[in-house]
């Protein structure tokens, strides 16, 4: 009677937002899917969502904190960019965003003091996205007048647990690329190097798909578990299998049909983008299952070979998904002798120049010695010389006698 009771009111809260029932059980089919779940749990999903919003509307929201580093707040904008009404807003009716500089209405010191009200009462997430900058003792980028890796510092030390959001976030992203300038690094790196014992989430992504952080949401809002994470602190149901694996093309690759070309017959027919850089064999992340904008599509699905945006190890910001992937769009990255950049295909060019030029000395030298011509080593055969009647070559008589004599 009491899960009827719920059921009834939450469904008065969908009701009043113009949101179907079956609209929301879609939702929770997708949650379930982001994290991991089998499909049978979706029921219970649906309940968890249903007690956890009902229980924040009569009691206190879950705070958030949602830091800006150094971004292009993409990340932001695709977990903003909702149809209206949808029922992510519901979920997110569960959580109070008392900090996000790019969301919130208010700005400048009043921001803050949220901020640091939010800090003393404690029990709060941190949501964190873009890089952290260290050069010139974090002053690369300031916050409220503040060195930026200050405020995070501040902020990380109490919170339950800090969500790494895209993939600057989770180790530098493109900033840590070479010649990574400013000293980029992510959130797990720096705590590491801060000695801050706090739980983190890394979700990489350029930008991660809204719909991983809503089940993560879940888990730790709801759930008040953490997600079951793999060596990088990544959620493992997101990070574990390969985006090749769960490709729709895959079967191509298998078949050895290939895209060599954009434009072509090949590309009509949804042949395999892995001649043309596809990075998925190589990209941990789910996108073919979860896929983008509600599930309509996803970059291979659009015709875009995989850039491996998920790719990104979160102790070294010099393994990242720019500098690893680059050159988009060629077969292979690029390779670095210092800072010089060059593809493996100029390794083989250089060798073939040096064995070539190698051959070409050689032939100088055997001339300059008189030695360029044939050498005879073996005129005629020991068997041949000592048995002229029997021979098994065939000479000339002269060379006979004179090899018998």
């Amino acid at each position: 009677m009491e899960n009827e009771a719920t059921t009834a009111k939450f469904q008065s809260m969908l009701d009043a937002r113009g949101i179907s029932r079956r609209s929301f059980m879609k939702l929770c089919g997708t949650i379930a899917a982001a994290a991991g779940l089998s499909q049978l749990t979706v029921a219970q999903v649906a309940q968890a969502v249903e007690n956890s919003v009902i229980g924040a509307q009569e009691g206190g929201l879950y705070p958030v904190i949602w830091m800006e580093g150094a971004s292009c707040t993409g990340c932001t904008e695709a977990f903003a960019q909702i149809d209206d009404p949808d029922p992510a807003t519901v979920v997110l009716e569960m959580i109070s965003l008392n900090y996000c500089e790019t969301l919130s209405a208010a700005a400048g010191w009043s921001m803050e003091e949220a901020r640091k009200q939010t800090i003393e009462a404690g029990n709060y997430i941190l949501v964190y996205e873009g890089a952290l900058l260290k050069r010139w003792d974090g002053h690369a980028l300031r916050i409220a007048g503040e060195p930026g890796i200050d405020s995070f510092k501040e902020t990380a030390e109490k919170a339950n647990a800090v969500v790494a959001f895209g993939s600057c976030a989770t180790n530098g992203g493109w900033m840590g690329a070479e010649p990574n300038s400013s000293d980029a690094v992510g959130c797990q790196k720096y705590m590491q190097e801060q000695g801050i014992d706090v739980p983190v989430i890394n979700v990489p992504g350029c930008p991660p798909n809204p719909e991983w952080l809503v089940a993560i949401l879940v888990d730790v809002v709801m759930m008040q578990v953490l997600p079951e994470l793999n060596e990088q602190n990544k959620p493992a149901v997101i990070f574990n299998e390969t985006v090749h694996d769960n490709c729709e093309r895959r079967g191509h690759f298998e078949n050895g049909e290939f895209v060599y070309q954009f434009g072509s017959p090949e590309e009509a027919k949804n042949y395999c983008l892995y001649a043309v850089g596809c990075r998925g064999p190589q990209t941990r992340a789910n996108c073919g299952i979860v896929r983008y904008n509600h599930r309509r599509s996803w970059c291979v699905e659009s015709g875009a070979p995989c850039i491996g945006c998920c790719e990104a190890n979160p102790l070294d910001p010099g393994d990242n998904w720019v500098e690893v992937n680059t050159p988009f769009y060629i077969r292979h990255r690029d390779l670095r002798i210092g800072g010089v950049p060059f593809q493996p295909t100029t390794i083989g060019w250089i060798a073939i120049a040096a064995v070539a030029a190698v051959m070409v000395i050689h032939g100088f030298g055997m001339k300059a010695k008189g030695n360029f011509g044939f050498v005879e080593t073996e005129k005629v055969r020991e068997w041949d010389a000592k048995h002229p009647n029997e021979s098994i070559g065939v000479y000339d008589d002269s060379v006979l006698k004179k090899e018998g004599e």
